[in-house]
């Protein structure tokens, strides 16, 4: 399945004696978030074993599908997620920001409730682990600001009008920003003496790689 939601990566987790009896795959996150995110964690693990901290994000001009926008509204009303001594934490929306250089030079950054949360926990051990992505401060603020009314955005009656704003004004990218537009991933580990080592990859557009990694894992499995 190509969804990157960490609810699903955890649910698919708790069913893997269950699949193994079975003799079946779960296999979510085969798009986007989360193979090229994971594959800057399993290689940052492997050139600092003893990382006790991971920290990843990405930078994307391509904008959101109306599907993508209505999972991130779905998640609002459940605040941020991170990983601190390998365990998964609720936090406020926009927990944390930092300045963060993806590779188009450094930008203001904040954390998001991203799979790999939960999915480089399980590929890397790592105890520590937060995703962000570049976001202009008076936004990060705002975030911040609205935390208090988090729940709101819970009420069906929200969700719907906003939905229905989602279905009139968001369209996604075109086939044409698909292959013009490239996303950076980046990616950090930081061990217990404070050395730090970083990871740069650029891939195709989300939704283009998307298409191309799906299939990819289907033949590979």
């Amino acid at each position: 399945d190509i969804t990157g939601e960490y609810r699903v990566f955890e649910h698919a987790h708790s069913l893997h004696e269950q699949a193994q009896a079975a003799g079946v795959v779960l296999c979510p996150g085969v798009g986007f978030d989360v193979v090229p995110t994971d594959c800057v964690a399993v290689a940052l693990k492997a050139a600092m074993p003893d990382a006790i901290e991971l920290t990843l994000g990405f930078d994307t001009a391509s904008g959101l599908s109306p599907g993508t926008s209505k999972t991130m509204l779905e998640n609002l009303a459940h605040g941020g997620k991170v990983r601190e001594h390998g365990a998964l934490i609720s936090v406020p929306n926009g927990y944390k920001k930092r300045l963060v250089d993806f590779g188009y030079g450094p930008k203001w950054a904040m954390t998001i409730p991203w799979g790999d949360v939960v999915t480089a926990y399980y590929s890397t051990a790592i105890p520590a682990i937060s995703v962000y992505v570049p976001t202009a401060k008076p936004l990060i603020q705002l975030m911040r600001s609205l935390d208090g009314i988090r729940p709101a955005f819970a009420w069906p009656w929200l969700q719907r009008l906003l939905t229905g704003v989602i279905n009139r004004w968001v369209k996604g990218p075109t086939a044409e920003q698909r292959t013009a537009l490239r996303t950076a991933v980046w990616g950090e580990v930081r061990n217990a003496k404070g050395e730090v080592k970083t990871a740069r990859i650029e891939t195709d557009n989300g939704y283009e790689l998307t298409m191309h990694s799906a299939l990819h894992v289907v033949q590979w499995l």
